[in-house]
Parts: C-alpha cells; sequence; structure tokens
C-alpha cells in the first residue's frame, strides 16, 4: 500500500482551514477537492480523482498522533495502485511540507513520486 510517514504530528484543524482545492494535469490528471476532518481530529479523509491510464475517484488519508502523521491510500476505496494515484500521494505530501516545512519524512514506499524542492515546481 503506498504511504508516507512524518516525524511529527501536524494541526489537522489548521490543515483543514488553510487546503485549497488542487489540479495538476500533466503528466497526469489529478484533482484533489476538498478536506473531510473527524471529531477529533486526527484523522483527514481528502477526495481525489486522477486520470491516467483508468479514471479513478478514491480517499486519500492522512492521520496524526503525537510522533507521527501518515499519508495513505483510504481502506475503504481500493483503487488500483498506478503512477497517477502514488503521484496524487505525493502532492498531498508536498503541500504538508510546504504548510510545516520543519517536518521531515522518515518513511515511504513511493520516493519516486514525492515532489523534491530541487526538483522543477509543478504547475497548478
Amino acid at each position: 500500500m503506498p504511504h508516507v510517514v512524518f516525524d511529527k504530528e501536524i494541526d489537522l484543524e489548521s490543515f483543514s482551514k488553510e487546503f485549497r482545492e488542487m489540479m495538476i494535469k500533466k503528466p497526469f490528471f489529478i484533482k484533489l477537492l476538498n478536506v473531510y476532518t473527524d471529531r477529533e481530529k486526527r484523522t483527514v479523509l481528502v477526495p481525489a480523482v486522477v486520470i491516467d491510464k483508468l479514471h479513478q475517484q478514491f480517499l486519500i488519508e492522512i492521520s496524526t498522533r503525537k510522533d507521527k502523521t501518515t499519508i495513505r491510500l483510504f481502506p475503504g476505496t481500493d483503487p488500483e495502485k498506478t503512477d497517477g494515484i502514488k503521484m496524487s500521494l505525493g502532492l498531498t505530501a508536498k503541500i504538508i511540507q510546504e504548510m510545516n516545512p520543519n517536518h521531515k519524512i522518515t518513511k515511504t514506499n513511493i520516493d519516486a513520486f514525492l515532489f523534491k524542492p530541487e526538483a522543477n515546481k509543478i504547475n497548478v
């Protein structure tokens, strides 16, 4: 299962207030639509659409606790793990890093799909 883990807790209430719909068109169409936060503000769901070799709609889950924050596919949705799906998780990680510059990625299995600071900026 594709995932990204950060070294610290993030404030999901702040994240949900600052989040803006995001869309990229190349190399795949990826659209992150909104944010839904649970009552305890420990988990956020982000509805997403990816069009690469398939057209898929699914949810990205961001869960946080004292020592880490994890981005993964919500288990209730099971899209095919295409490059576009992995890139949507990388885009979500990029948003978190921009909002929390002191947070570092400690674990991931989608390193090739993360947006690195030294890489060219993506047009959104």
